[in-house]
C-alpha cells in the first residue's frame, strides 16, 4: 500500500523559517480569524499559478500561528500521487515564487514563517471527482444522500429514506460519477450524492506493495532519522 504525505519539505534559506519586513497591523500574530482567511486567499493566488504549472494540483494551503511565527501548510497531488522529489522542487518553485512577490511589494504574509509543502495522506477527505479518481482500486466509506441509488437491476434493493453510510472498493470514477463494489453489489452514485469520502487503510494488503513503494516508505523513513538527528544534536 503506497503512503504519501508522510514527509514535509521546510523551505527557505539552509531550511530555516523565512522572515518579512515584520508584523505590520492587523497581520500580527494572534489577529482574527478573518485576517488568517485573508492572507490564505493571497498566498493561494501566488502558490497555485507556479503549482499548476509544474503540472499538479493545489489541493489545499493552510496558514496557522504557532508561537510568533506561522506555518504555512502547501498540499499538492496529481493523478498517480507526487514523489518526494517532486515535492522538493514545487517547494522550492512556491518559495521562490513567494520570495518574488515580497520583493514586489505584495503584502502576502508578513512576519516570520515556515513553508511546508507535501503530498495528501489517506486521511484527507475525497471531495473532488479528481480524489475518487485517482482512488480507484481502494476502499473507502462515504455518506450516500438516499441510501444505495444506481444498484444492479438483478440485485434490486429497497430505497432507504435519508442517507446511509456505505463502505465500498472504488472501481471506477469520472467526472459525472462514481461506482463502488459494496457488499449489497455494484453501486453507482452522482457527486452530488455523496459526502466526503474517506479512504479505509486495508493492512491485509501490505503484502501487494511493490518493491518500488517499498523504497519510497524507506526513504521517508529516512528523513525522519535525519531529523530526528538533526534534533539531538541542537
Amino acid at each position: 500500500m503506497t503512503q504519501r504525505g508522510r514527509a514535509t519539505r521546510s523551505t527557505g534559506p539552509t531550511g530555516k523559517p523565512r522572515r518579512a519586513d515584520g508584523p505590520r497591523g492587523g497581520d500580527r500574530v494572534g489577529s482574527p480569524r478573518g485576517d488568517l482567511a485573508a492572507r490564505r486567499a493571497r498566498l493561494r493566488a501566488v502558490i497555485e499559478p507556479v503549482v499548476n504549472e509544474a503540472g499538479y494540483d493545489l489541493e489545499d494551503v493552510t496558514v496557522s500561528p504557532a508561537g510568533r511565527r506561522h506555518v504555512v501548510r502547501v498540499i499538492v497531488d496529481a493523478d498517480g500521487g507526487i514523489s518526494l522529489d517532486a515535492v522538493a522542487d514545487v517547494s522550492r518553485a512556491v518559495s521562490a515564487a513567494l520570495d518574488a512577490a515580497e520583493e514586489a511589494g505584495g503584502d502576502i504574509l508578513a512576519g516570520e514563517y515556515q513553508l511546508e509543502v507535501s503530498s495528501p495522506g489517506v486521511d484527507r477527505p475525497l471531495t473532488l471527482p479528481r480524489h475518487w479518481r485517482r482512488n480507484v482500486g481502494r476502499l473507502v466509506k462515504v455518506t450516500a444522500r438516499g441510501g444505495l441509488p444506481g444498484q444492479r437491476a438483478d440485485q434490486p434493493a429497497e430505497q432507504p429514506a435519508g442517507d446511509r453510510q456505505v463502505t465500498g472498493r472504488v472501481v471506477e470514477a469520472d467526472d459525472e460519477r462514481v461506482v463502488l463494489e459494496t457488499d449489497s453489489g455494484r453501486a453507482e452514485f452522482r457527486h452530488a450524492e455523496l459526502g466526503p469520502g474517506r479512504v479505509q487503510v486495508e493492512f491485509s494488503r501490505l503484502d501487494e506493495v511493490g518493491d518500488d513503494e517499498l523504497g519510497d516508505n524507506e526513504d521517508i523513513d529516512d528523513i525522519d532519522d535525519e531529523d530526528d538527528v538533526e534534533d539531538e544534536e541542537r
